[in-house]
């Protein structure tokens, strides 16, 4: 027995129907979501770049802001900009979406918290966060830092929202 297109067994199979719960969404909407998506995504590739290829000089940005233990710096050297990578190219192509959204707002968060508490303690250090060069720094730009990185988790929470929370039912 052929079933009813309008039958609710039905309502997944829609092309409009998207694995990760798209479906409703008003066009104006579904670009804004896209582009916050790509944008962010990009901002983390970008991030990821220079880490990626100059490991030690990150390994030294991490090391000052005296956060981890000395046999951690090593690792995360390593891990953190090929997660960022990773986290970008996922936002990107929109693969492991939940997923790449909770862990980039996570990241964000971290580096969010470890800017201010590091301002708290009066430490004006080398963000690290998009270059491992010296020209980074520059006197008071730490507050800088974390406002581009709280308009970055805004962004991110608007994604995670419209995944998680309040995505469209069909």
């Amino acid at each position: 027995m052929q079933q009813d297109d309008k039958s609710p067994l039905n309502k997944d199979r829609t092309p409009e129907t998207s694995r990760h719960g798209q479906t409703g969404l008003m066009p104006v909407e579904r670009v804004f979501f896209i582009a916050i998506r790509i944008f962010l995504g990009a901002v983390f590739i970008y991030a990821s770049v220079d880490k990626i290829l100059h490991p030690a000089p990150f390994a030294l940005a991490i090391y000052n802001y005296q956060i981890l233990p000395n046999e951690l710096i090593p690792l995360t050297a390593i891990v953190i900009p090929w997660l960022e990578l990773l986290l970008g190219i996922g936002l990107i192509l929109g693969v492991w979406l939940p997923g790449s959204v909770f862990l980039i707002n996570l990241l964000l968060l971290i580096f969010i918290s470890a800017l201010v508490f590091n301002i708290i303690r009066g430490l004006d250090i080398r963000c690290g966060c998009f270059s491992t060069s010296n020209k980074e720094l520059e006197d008071g730009v730490m507050a800088w830092y974390v406002i581009r990185d709280m308009i970055f988790f805004l962004l991110g929470i608007y994604l995670f929202l419209r995944l998680y929370i309040f995505r469209p039912r069909a």
